[in-house]
């Protein structure tokens, strides 16, 4: 895991030492264990390395043997290419330089040219100059778990691992977006292409770009989900098929020259990789629960301490208190560049920290596992009949129906919309379609990105087997009736898990992952508001004293909790990276700076 960058000039000439300097040192968190520079006629690229699999000969870029220096091609990336053991058996005529897993696909680009990227299994951010043709080419892995952004200018083309970077190296500007401002504030995230900073953009994911001149020549997809709808199959079979690819996924996730672990929650998808992990390791499992004392919300930690001493996992837990949320919150806005309101951020921004702490470079996680199984209960109230309760997903914002807004928005869900149109394919059922649409938008915005960021805060990588090609194609296309069952999602995950590990009661009644934002706010709100109601993000879109009010009569739970929440982190955010206020202190102190 690292950070990449780079610069094509428009008009030919050498890209700026002190630029490339720029984007090196504001991705350096990302890479603390190195970095490279790649320097070629009008093309720079930078590297900051995370080193985990060749420590020795790993150090990026990498350059083609094959060719002269001069006119080699050179290939950076950010993530883990899985099946790259296979590919260098498959290329057998290449001369490779090195063990990095990130090499065959400069081999592939050389032998397969831009469609090298359908043949990598893995997660990836890459970017590969080839001199010989004069274009840079850039892709990202199909499900979108590696970021990459660019920005198109007069003075050319420029990329880099996390928007900031190209702020902070003064090849674009902090210029908010007042369509993706909305969708923030009513999604929680926001949708396509283009990002809250007018005039960068995110790499689609599965896309791979062509850039010539400093302009994007070419473009093409790979899609993260097969496009047909589900396939037959019985309910044993599906098991055993299940239990084979789980086994294959997560052991190739698992590849690693330096130590990993996983955050457990003690849901169903992290008990899945709990038990598939203790079944493919002889050390203990290293595992990471988060946990909230004297609140309102479940406490996951008892659970997932009894399925821990269950497999002899090392078990490691992480209390975040009401002094966290203060003391973190300004912290963790400035690293979410590319902004999500999730509150999942809090703990896993200090789960990071202690997996940091504990030695842990690596941590596999369950994201992707709900929206690949069908196991939101949105999912189902969508596929409903009107007359019987169903709704559409998302068609409620989070601050509709307060009175808060000036000029309330009516495109905040055109993003979302346009993705129901785009997944409504022939032969897809109702649950595949908005499947896909959490797919489209969700996942790779929210989710990701906020393991993305606080991960790599801390210098760790986070790793997703439920996103493994081969396993997501399995489960998009099973029937139906294997996903819900007796309005119960996720059905087959949940039977896999009840004979591989039956302790973790995987037919219970699910819970859901909250985290008491609500209640720390509400019992604060009287004095957080009107600093909130101060600031000029939150001032330039809210009615004068409404914000005052809402913080007033905030409740721990519902609909007002939710609409605190967003807008704190929404006036954190704004400060730090529409203002380039650096944060002082805690909440409170950040906010009531000038």
């Amino acid at each position: 895991m690292c950070g990449i960058a780079g610069i094509m000039t428009g008009d030919g000439s050498a890209p700026s030492a002190r630029t490339l300097d720029r984007l090196a040192q504001a991705l350096a968190h990302r890479g603390p264990d190195g970095r490279g520079r790649h320097v070629s006629g009008n093309v720079g690229m930078v590297h900051t390395r995370l080193a985990i699999i060749d420590l020795e000969t790993g150090d990026q870029p990498i350059l083609a043997r094959s060719a002269p220096a001069a006119a080699s091609p050179a290939i950076i990336a950010n993530g883990e290419i899985y099946n790259h053991l296979d590919l260098r058996r498959e290329i057998g005529e290449a001369v490779f330089a090195t063990r990095s897993d990130c090499e065959p696909p400069l081999h592939l680009y050389l032998r397969d040219g831009v469609g090298f990227a359908c043949r990598l299994r893995g997660m990836y951010a890459i970017a590969i100059h080839d001199p010989p043709r004069k274009r840079l080419v850039l892709a990202r892995d199909p499900f979108g778990i590696k970021p990459l952004y660019y920005a198109e200018t007069g003075a050319g083309f420029s990329f880099a691992s996390e928007a900031r970077a190209l702020i902070t190296a003064g090849l674009t500007t902090a210029d908010l977006r007042h369509e993706a401002r909305d969708e923030l504030l009513q999604l929680q995230f926001t949708t396509g292409a283009e990002t809250a900073f007018r005039g960068i953009f995110r790499l689609l994911p599965g896309e791979t770009v062509v850039v010539e001149k400093g302009r994007i020549t070419d473009r093409r997809r790979i899609e993260a989900l097969p496009a047909a709808g589900p396939r037959g199959m019985r309910a044993a079979e599906a098991l055993r098929r299940l239990d084979e690819i789980l086994n294959d996924g997560v052991a190739i996730h698992q590849r690693s020259d330096v130590p990993y672990g996983m955050f457990l929650s003690g849901g169903v998808d992290s008990s899945v990789l709990l038990a598939m992990m203790a079944r493919l390791n002889e050390k203990p499992v290293r595992a990471f629960t988060a946990g909230f004392e004297g609140c309102l919300v479940h406490d996951e930690r008892e659970h997932a301490r009894k399925l821990a001493g269950i497999v002899g996992a090392k078990h490691v837990e992480v209390n975040f208190g009401e002094g966290d949320f203060w003391r973190l919150l300004p912290e963790i806005a400035s690293v979410m560049d590319d902004p999500a309101a999730d509150y999942a951020l809090l703990p896993t921004y200090k789960l990071a920290a202690a997996a940091r702490e504990n030695g842990l470079k690596v941590i596999l996680t369950g994201e992707g596992g709900d929206e690949i199984f069908g196991g939101y209960g949105r999912y189902r109230r969508a596929s409903r009949w009107r007359l019987f309760g169903g709704r559409p997903m998302r068609c409620t914002g989070a601050l509709d129906g307060l009175g808060l807004l000036r000029e309330p928005s009516g495109q905040w869900r055109d993003g979302v919309a346009a993705a129901e149109a785009a997944e409504n394919r022939p032969g897809r059922t109702p649950l595949q379609i908005n499947q896909a649409v959490d797919c489209d938008d969700w996942l790779p915005n929210d989710l990701l990105t906020k393991l993305d960021r606080c991960l790599m805060a801390h210098g760790v990588e986070g790793r997703v087997p439920f996103l493994d090609p081969a396993l997501a194609a399995f489960a998009f296309t099973l029937p139906d009736r294997l996903k819900v069952r007796r309005g119960i999602g996720k059905w087959l995950l949940r039977r896999w898990l009840a004979t591989g590990l039956p302790e973790a009661k995987p037919f219970s009644r699910k819970r859901g992952f909250t985290v008491p934002v609500g209640e720390w706010i509400a019992a604060k709100g009287r004095k957080l508001g009107p600093l909130v109601a101060a600031q000029p993000g939150v001032a330039e879109v809210c009615k004068p004293g409404a914000v005052d009010k809402l913080f007033a009569a905030a409740d721990a739970s519902g609909k007002l909790g939710k609409a605190t929440w967003t807008l704190l982190f929404y006036a954190l955010w704004h400060r730090r990276h529409i203002l380039a206020l650096t944060p002082g202190g805690d909440v409170f102190d950040t906010l009531a700076a000038a």
